[in-house]
């Protein structure tokens, strides 16, 4: 929510608002967009009808201001004056209690609050000043109507349930905390021990070891042939002869000459030993013949990791799923511990639905029917953990028909799904809204977001991130873009001006997007260069739902409204980031090999 959202339903009557924030550095004006009628004002006068004075709170005292500066405001307050108190504090964390009783005290009946948002203010709260109970607000900020004993009725029954729920929440909390705690300690226990350590060492050493082995092997092989063949040489033979005759004159020297023709006339024939073919030597490039074979078509990339890497126990379908937005090799039993000593992955990942599949290679682990596959689980989580990565429980299905695998070290398990592929619904038969729903919650990228928010690895949700490109005049274009972008259901990342430091763009930047003059760093680009188009909330996200669906470098409106489906020209509303850098005109896209998406524009509905 925006502070507009909060302030302008309670500007009714109201002529003038007091920034009483202006000394600290907020300059709330940039926020504001007050309507014609509505002047803004700095005095320090009462505050009476006609007025709303805006005041701030937070945890830093040179920006939010303090309690003593709160309270100096309230005490301004008179009866019909309106206030927007507006914290530096998140919802959570919230210290209500300590203006509770100034409230009180200088009649100030609290009508609405909420949260905003912006990266330093928080929430909000509109006040009023009363010689009596005014009606509440709902969710929309329309005033319920009601008598003065109706509204402390309902007050003091929220009270009491709110203060119940709160209760459970703070002990839902510390029991969580609780849990955090226990496993840090275990996890710096097992650190202190060294376990992990000692096995990451004796399992390079065993490496190093089979290595040097195998080259002690090859050596001795190659000996062993050059020793048959000067064995079986004609030199050889007649330096034995001629020793023999030295050693033995007499019947030596006799049958010497025979043995030298013997040579001479076999020579050719290939008497004696055979020698063995000497073996060539093994280059760098050669064939490894021990069990790292096996991975000779795995994935393994040298650069910097800019997608989550996944080893894992994984269905067919998931794995055909999650490799569209992730690196992912399938753990075999005969080869994923090579694996994971060769890929180094972010996380290990073993779905239950997979190691229940009756004809997977995985079939049976857990159940203690296959000890060999048990022992073979637990060490790929062993080497895991030892390798500073995670191993993940993806409990997608009950753990009843593996309920071994429960026990195992994991170090996070995550419940639900594995998600769902856009390209996998029908935009007809499942209709807008429901292709809008999976993508903001049920898609394959939302849960593998979650992943590596686990591991700490990159975020496929980065790919969704969009930069708007703009060019507002004045002060009426900067408000309604503005309001376009901070309305939008799914938020650009970053806005493009041509003229750098805008006042009022200020707002967008509190609210966390990013605003520049370069190029764009997102990696889909919108072009919001006429901000006299009307533009609905779900633009956005209707036109990265149909691209993420297609998988297209553009994504746009055709005359001839077609509607998802691919088109070999159309008028691009959002271009993929390296298309847009090029330059190209979109006439000549479809015949350099760009795929282009057509949707209607149903998002105005």
């Amino acid at each position: 929510m925006r502070i507009i959202d909060l302030l302008h339903p309670h500007l009714d009557g109201v002529t003038t608002v007091v920034d009483a924030t202006a000394d600290r550095g907020l300059r709330l004006d940039r926020y504001l967009h007050l309507p014609p009628d509505v002047e803004l004002s700095h005095h320090e006068q009462p505050v009476g009808p006609g007025q709303l004075v805006l005041l701030s709170y937070g945890p830093d005292p040179r920006l939010h201001g303090d309690e003593a500066a709160c309270l100096t405001v309230l005490e301004r307050m008179r009866p019909g004056g309106r206030g927007l108190i507006l914290f530096g504090h998140r919802g959570s964390d919230l210290p209500y209690h300590r203006l509770l009783d100034h409230l009180v005290t200088h009649r100030c009946q609290v009508l609405r609050a909420s949260a905003l948002g912006y990266t330093h203010l928080h929430a909000g709260a509109a006040i009023a000043c009363t010689k009596e109970l005014l009606p509440l607000h709902d969710w929309f900020g329309r005033a319920v109507p009601s008598d003065g004993f109706a509204t402390a009725l309902r007050m003091a029954d929220e009270y009491v349930l709110a203060d119940f729920v709160s209760r459970s929440l703070r002990d839902r909390t510390l029991d969580l905390e609780r849990t955090v705690e226990e496993t840090a300690r275990a996890l710096d226990a097992a650190r202190d021990d060294g376990t992990a350590e000692r096995l990451t060492d004796l399992t390079r050493e065993k490496a190093q070891l089979d290595s040097a082995l195998r080259g002690a092997r090859d050596r001795v092989a190659l000996l062993e042939a050059r020793v048959a063949m000067l064995e079986g040489s004609t030199a050889l033979r007649v330096g034995r002869a001629l020793v023999a005759a030295a050693r033995s004159p007499g019947r030596g020297m006799v049958r010497l000459p025979g043995e030298l023709y013997g040579l001479w006339s076999g020579r050719g024939r290939g008497h004696g030993t055979t020698a063995r073919p000497v073996p060539p030597a093994r280059g760098p490039d050669a064939v490894v013949s021990d069990g790292r074979l096996y991975l000779a078509h795995r994935a393994v990339s040298s650069t910097p990791r800019d997608r989550l890497v996944i080893a894992g126990v994984l269905s067919d379908s998931t794995a055909e799923d999650f490799a569209t937005e992730a690196v992912v090799n399938r753990l075999l039993p005969h080869d994923g511990r090579l694996l994971l000593e060769r890929t180094d992955p972010d996380a290990l990942v073993v779905q239950l639905s997979a190691c229940r599949d009756a004809a997977g290679p995985w079939s049976l682990v857990g159940t203690g029917l296959v000890p060999d596959l048990d022992r073979c689980m637990a060490e790929l989580i062993g080497r895991t953990r030892a390798s500073g990565r995670k191993a993940v429980l993806w409990r997608d299905a009950p753990v009843t028909g593996a309920p071994g695998l429960a026990h195992l070290a994991w170090d996070a398990v995550v419940d639900g799904d594995t998600g769902v592929r856009l390209s996998r619904l029908d935009p007809v038969a499942d209709g807008r809204a429901r292709l809008w729903e999976a993508f903001q919650q049920d898609s394959t990228r939302v849960r593998l977001a979650r992943l590596a928010r686990l591991t700490g690895a990159p975020d496929p949700l980065d790919g969704r991130r969009v930069a708007v490109l703009a060019a507002p005049r004045d002060e009426t274009d900067v408000a309604r873009l503005t309001g376009q972008v901070l309305g939008q259901l799914h938020r650009p990342a970053e806005v493009v001006v041509p003229v750098q430091g805008l006042p009022a763009l200020d707002e967008l930047t509190a609210a966390g997007v990013a605003v520049h003059a370069d190029e764009p760093t997102a990696p889909w680009v919108a072009d919001w260069t006429d901000l006299s188009e009307d533009r609905p909330d779900t633009l956005l996200l209707d036109l990265m739902c149909a691209q993420e669906y297609s998988g297209a470098d553009a994504v746009g409106h055709t005359p001839a409204d077609d509607d998802y489906a691919f088109v070999p020209e159309l008028r691009p509303v959002l271009v993929r980031r390296s298309l847009f850098l090029a330059g190209t005109s979109a006439d000549t896209w479809s015949r350099e090999g760009y795929r282009l998406f057509a949707v209607t524009g149903k998002e105005n509905a």
